[in-house]
């Protein structure tokens, strides 16, 4: 389906409010959950391995179900998916506060809020890069802003609901708060596809335009080989010797001599031609199929491609635990709360929305290599990382935690970049299986750094681990970009877009 052209405001600009609340509702509270994860710890006495699995499968397994995300958001629009998670991400929220276990923690807060919000994620981009194009990199960091803010305010939030009405209360009240992502989704209109609307064709004339593999010589071929068979068997019943069969066939004979030849014909017809339908369907759908998925094999070699879901694995392993265990690290340096001012996670939250806002604006400018910016995000995230394990005091991992923060701001441009890598008409295809990667990161990296505290009582080497981590991502990533790769096919292959029709497909337009 080809949309018309991105409008670049008007409606769009409603389209980004209510994406940024999205993020907001659904965002707050997964990506704030170093709070709960510091409760979880004393109630269920688990390790921090362990327990860390919640939190990080909250925010992996939406983005290790993108290419199911992205296959939802382009069969049934950007609408239905956003209320349908609405419901997802409250229900399991609420379902969390009920939880005897952290086995069952497992399932609702981190499979069923985190599927929701993979979901909601998915939906948000797509439908902004829709209706942006000149404007894209500062619409999606004004959309992406809602979940750092929304860390911002649900940090100190959670704290407060938690002291006022324990742990059960608190994620009762955040589940209610989430159910306004359904008016949030009833307001996302979807992007109407150019062209006048053809008239109605009755079915039997839509068939061959849509389905038509074979020329007509082959299918008056098909059709008489049909009409062929069905003569020869019908003189082979005609010709049984058998009792039975002899009486079978005088019966069928005389009510093939009730009907007209015109009529026996018209059947006939009827049969062969629903016959030659069902098999051109089969066969379409079967080219589809093989399609789509020589195209995915066909994202791969594009070398940047390649370099970029490597490097955003590597990202999620190192840069993401921070987000999730920055609390931990404070306790564990004793760090009372008495000594901070504001919770370590608030200060990622803000400065992270800060950051998603200054590089999105900076993805607009001509002159601004987008995905130079992105490799240089990581190589400064590499080096905050490695200098944690020095922070002893309040002021110091404030400091690397906003630091960290505006570099995590890079998710903003990270869809920019995606585009002009391989071209907008492959963005949902291309997205979900990048998100997929960096799911899987997110999913490792925080039990990862846990297990290493677990093992060495101290989050030293696993910070040296995690900042090694991003800097190899970023390198490669750098590597793969360098301008001499391009000097025999042309230094703009890579942002050719491939041909696809699969991109963008949304079933309503109401």
């Amino acid at each position: 389906m080809v949309f018309q052209k991105s409008p670049d405001g008007g409606w769009g600009w409603m389209i980004v409010l209510v994406s940024f609340f999205t993020q907001f509702l659904c965002y707050g509270s997964p990506l704030a959950v170093g709070v709960l994860y510091l409760e979880w710890l004393d109630l269920f006495g688990e390790g921090k391995g362990k327990t860390a699995w919640v939190g990080s499968l909250a925010s992996g397994v939406g983005l290790l179900a993108s290419p199911i995300c992205s296959s939802c958001v382009s069969a049934f629009g950007a609408r239905p998916v956003t209320i349908f998670s609405g419901f997802m991400v409250a229900g399991g929220l609420m379902m969390s506060s009920v939880a005897p276990n952290i086995y069952f923690l497992f399932f609702s807060y981190g499979i069923v809020v985190g599927l929701g919000c993979g979901l909601l994620y998915t939906a948000t981009v797509t439908i902004t890069c829709q209706y942006f194009e000149k404007r894209r990199g500062l619409a999606l960091g004004l959309i992406s802003t809602g979940s750092s803010i929304g860390v911002f305010i649900y940090a100190a939030l959670q704290r407060e609901l938690i002291e006022l009405y324990g742990l059960d209360g608190c994620l009762l009240i955040v589940g209610a708060l989430s159910l306004n992502i359904l008016a949030c989704g009833s307001l996302m209109r979807p992007l109407q596809s150019c062209g006048s609307a053809l008239p109605e064709k009755p079915i039997l004339e839509k068939v061959p335009d849509q389905y038509l593999i074979y020329n007509e010589r082959e299918k008056n071929t098909y059709e008489e080989n049909v009409l062929e068979k069905a003569s020869s068997e019908e003189k082979g019943v005609n010709q049984t010797s058998c009792g039975d069969c002899k009486q079978e066939s005088a019966i069928t004979k005389n009510n093939l001599l009730m009907i007209t030849p015109h009529e026996r014909e018209t059947y006939r017809r009827k049969v062969v031609e629903r016959t030659y339908f069902c098999k051109q369907l089969a066969k379409k759908k079967w080219q589809l199929y093989l399609d789509y998925w020589g195209e995915t094999l066909g994202l791969f070699k594009n070398k940047v491609f390649s370099s970029l879901f490597i490097a955003i694995f590597f990202f999620d392993i190192g840069g993401f635990p921070p987000s999730l265990l920055m609390e931990d690290i404070a306790r564990s340096s004793n760090i009372g709360e008495d000594d901070t001012v504001i919770p370590l996670i608030s200060v990622i939250g803000i400065m992270t929305a800060i950051g998603k806002l200054v590089l999105g604006i900076l993805a607009d400018f001509e002159w601004i290599n987008t995905l130079y910016l992105y490799v240089l995000t990581l190589i400064l995230t590499s080096v905050a990382l490695v200098l944690i394990p020095f922070a002893q005091n309040y002021i110091t991992l404030a400091i690397l935690s906003g630091v960290l923060g505006f570099l995590t701001g890079n998710w903003s441009i990270f869809p920019y970049v995606t585009t002009k890598t391989v071209g907008i008409e492959k963005l949902t295809h291309a997205y979900g299986i990048l998100m997929f990667f960096a799911g899987l990161g997110n999913s490792l990296g925080p039990p990862i750094v846990g297990w290493f505290y677990d093992w060495t009582k101290s989050y030293d080497i696993a910070f040296y681990f995690s900042g090694l981590c991003v800097l190899f991502g970023g390198l490669l990533l750098l590597v793969a970009a360098l301008p001499c790769w391009n000097t025999r096919n042309g230094s703009n292959q890579a942002e050719k877009p491939l041909p696809n029709i699969y991109s963008y497909k949304v079933a309503s337009s109401v």
